[in-house]
């Protein structure tokens, strides 16, 4: 197939509106996520005889983790093919971009951090509880975690962003996207054992809708790089451990958190999420070859 017969079988989803196949996306995505969470969470607390090795349960985790991803690709296969899914693939690829933009992915949220700490000792007098890794093991981590976050990426932001921006423009559907997102990881503050196990729930819905607005805005901004988004994506998992938002001990995901800390990173990450947002309001952005049915993306951002 030629490249316009691409760019055209690309930008035919389905016949189904974008908010309707987005919705039947994020459906599918919970259903099998969940499904894998709560029975990982099941085999977990010691209800299932012979369920005492972990490694069903971290395979159980492993899918239900990238079910976004094979929820996409699935999806894009039975309305598009393989010429659809050749394009989806190809923005994880897209590496051709300029450089401050690496620098904007990988610096982001440790920037935020960073400002946390200093915002914390400048008004309470003492430094907040930082995390044990060193900056550099933060920094390879985050580097080396890239590549897995196509197992969410693909989903989010390369199927579910372009979706969601035709029919709510580019701003109101990064805070959709940011609000789903955050609640799929639900059923992983009651596992025992996971990072977010007994964490404030609220805090982490509040940080993730945030952080949702700036990569949205990357996404675009790229014109529809994956593979920034999910540097992105890699380094926000690891800076968090800058000065962590999470408290030691915690039992109860639905309790609203009182750690100083977390609520400044809260503050912080929504007054610059606000300055996106108007940006994105304001400027109409490119998401590169749309694969919503549209004529041209750029109209609808």
């Amino acid at each position: 197939m030629d490249v316009v017969g691409e760019e055209r079988a690309a930008s035919n989803v389905s016949d189904s509106s974008p908010m309707r196949v987005a919705w039947r996306f994020f459906a599918l995505t919970y259903v099998v996520s969940w499904a894998c969470f709560v029975t990982a969470f099941v085999m977990a607390r010691g209800r299932v005889p012979g369920a005492g090795t972990s490694a069903p349960i971290l395979m159980l985790g492993l899918i239900g983790t990238v079910a976004p991803s094979i929820v996409a690709l699935a999806l894009t296969a039975r309305s598009e093919g393989v010429a659809g899914i050749r394009l989806l693939l190809a923005r994880i690829f897209k590496w051709r971009v300029g450089g401050r933009w690496y620098v904007f992915a990988a610096s982001y949220f440790a920037i935020i951090k960073i400002s946390v700490a200093l915002i914390f000792r400048i008004t309470v007098g003492a430094w907040p509880r930082f995390g044990v890794e060193p900056w550099y093991i933060l920094a390879i981590a985050a580097v080396l975690s890239t590549p897995v976050q196509a197992g969410e990426e693909i989903g989010w932001r390369g199927f579910a962003l372009p979706l969601l921006a035709a029919r709510l423009g580019l701003a109101r559907g990064s805070l959709l996207l940011g609000v789903v997102w955050a609640i799929w990881h639900l059923p992983l503050f009651f596992i025992p054992g996971v990072n977010n196990y007994g964490q404030s729930f609220m805090i982490f819905t509040l940080q993730v809708t945030a952080m949702s607005v700036p990569m949205a805005w990357l996404y675009a901004r790229t014109h529809g790089s994956l593979l920034l988004v999910m540097l992105m994506h890699g380094a926000n998992n690891q800076a968090r451990n800058i000065v962590p938002s999470s408290v030691p001990g915690a039992a109860d995901a639905l309790t609203m958190s009182t750690y100083w800390p977390a609520w400044l990173t809260v503050t912080l990450l929504w007054i610059v999420a606000t300055w996106f947002l108007v940006r994105m309001s304001k400027n109409r952005y490119s998401l590169g070859e749309s694969r919503i049915a549209v004529p041209d993306a750029r109209e609808l951002l």
